[in-house]
């Protein structure tokens, strides 16, 4: 993974049913990398959570609320900002978030087949 200094990022919580999940989307070259997370913004700068690396969306969706899914659920912008990629590696991205629920420093790291995703506690 290269560095990429400032970029953008949007939580969509992401609804298809009963199931409830939230979506981390960082602006990567010309797509989002993209992290399930089962937790909501409010809930992360406490606690570290899995996070599942799912495929790359178009960057329509960092503006994007609406239907998914052929109309089987629905995604809601629930925190956006900027966000500064302090370093990346293979196995561990090192960010600084400014938006409007997420903010200060976190960290993507992948131990064995998992990412996890938590607040560097300073």
């Amino acid at each position: 993974m290269e560095i990429h200094g400032k970029t953008r990022f949007v939580i969509h919580k992401h609804t298809k049913g009963s199931e409830t999940h939230w979506d981390l989307m960082i602006e990567w070259g010309e797509k989002l990398k993209t992290w399930r997370l089962e937790n909501p913004p409010e809930k992360l700068a406490s606690e570290k959570i899995k996070a599942t690396l799912i495929f790359d969306h178009d960057k329509k969706f960092l503006t994007y609320q609406g239907p998914v899914n052929n109309g089987k659920g629905n995604v809601e912008i629930v925190d956006e900002g900027t966000c500064i990629i302090e370093s990346a590696a293979e196995k561990e991205l090192k960010i600084n978030f400014n938006g409007r629920k997420l903010k200060n420093n976190f960290r993507l790291v992948q131990q064995e087949n998992n990412w996890f995703f938590e607040p560097i506690i300073t």
